[in-house]
């Protein structure tokens, strides 16, 4: 049968309740799902990684898009921030800290596939579940489990809904080089809205 197993460490415990405190559900499930998925292909290819490691930068990847972080430039860095300090908090390393970093600033670029697997498995579980990259990798009863195990609620009207908001929001601040704009210029809406996901 398949499983999904988390890290039980106190830091991935941590960030797992900063981030269901901080995030709206629908998102909070989406990062969720991104681990997993990404998990489940780390596995299918065969790749050696960190678990928590991995674990930490899929869990608070798009902790820049939450109103208790977001403020006034690209969200993507603004996540990294914020995920740099509350790591800092624990007492990780710099260079672990720096995976963390790198997986969330890169998560929606294809220069993360080429990075070590913590960073590709990031993008990867994320573009599966935005866009349903390399779902044909993943086994029926993987994909089911996870979906069941974390609903998409509504997934892709409120993500638009929400890159549409952060995009005015930062264009509004004079910051119109932000990831959220840019993925709406290169068609986000469309990738999204025709994801293989029933909902």
């Amino acid at each position: 049968m398949y499983n999904i197993i988390i890290p039980d460490s106190k830091v991935a415990k941590e960030a797992t309740q900063l981030v269901s405190e901080i995030s709206p559900e629908f998102l909070y499930n989406h990062c969720l799902r991104t681990y997993a998925f990404g998990d489940s292909l780390g596995k299918k290819y065969g790749l050696k990684y960190d678990l928590e490691l991995f674990y930490l930068a899929s869990v608070l990847h798009d902790i820049g898009l939450t109103e208790k972080v977001c403020c006034k430039h690209s969200f993507e860095y603004e996540g990294a921030d914020y995920a740099e300090k509350f790591l800092r908090s624990h007492n990780f390393s710099q260079d672990k800290i720096d995976v963390v970093r790198e997986a969330i600033i890169l998560h929606t670029s294809e220069i993360a596939e080429e990075k070590q697997p913590e960073i590709a498995l990031v993008h990867f579980g994320a573009g599966m579940d935005i866009m349903g990259l390399r779902i044909e990798d993943i086994s029926e009863e993987a994909f089911n489990f996870i979906i069941e195990t974390y609903p998409r609620l509504g997934f892709k009207k409120s993500i638009i809904e929400l890159i549409k908001y952060d995009s005015k929001l930062k264009n509004a601040q004079q910051q119109p080089n932000n990831l959220s704009s840019a993925m709406l210029n290169m068609g986000f809406v469309d990738w999204v809205m025709n994801a293989p996901f029933k909902e």
